[in-house]
């Protein structure tokens, strides 16, 4: 079981609670849902660029090697073009959610908690 976040695009997302879940499910399932972040936003772009700094990825172009698989701090991202969406390790759940909202509010995205369904757009 992980600790899992989202950031998105607040221009590509609907406010609208349900709708906004509809989007989501959407995004998750759909056909660019991958590890390529050329894909996103230029926000989320830059964002991920950031929080990899802290949170290296498991998979894709820039995954950590095999000898670092196991650091707590790698993570599983989802990448698509409106979101990206995070799997953590519990014992670093703390400071991903804080290094996550940080990175969040300045690159101006919305923050997801699937667990809880809360979500958070930018001022």
């Amino acid at each position: 079981m992980s600790y899992d976040l989202m950031v998105f695009d607040p221009a590509s997302a609907p406010q609208d609670k349900s709708a906004f879940e509809a989007w989501v499910d959407a995004e998750m399932s759909g056909p660019d849902a991958a590890l390529d972040a050329s894909k996103c936003t230029d926000r989320l772009t830059a964002w991920f660029e950031a929080f990899c700094e802290f949170f290296p990825p498991l998979n894709g172009p820039n995954a950590v090697s095999d000898d670092r698989i196991d650091d707590p701090e790698v993570t599983d991202f989802t990448l698509m073009p409106g979101a990206i969406y995070a799997s953590f390790r519990w014992s670093v759940a703390e400071a991903a959610l804080a290094k996550l909202a940080s990175l969040a509010e300045q690159h101006g995205l919305g923050i997801y908690d699937p667990q809880g369904g809360t979500c958070i757009y930018p001022d």
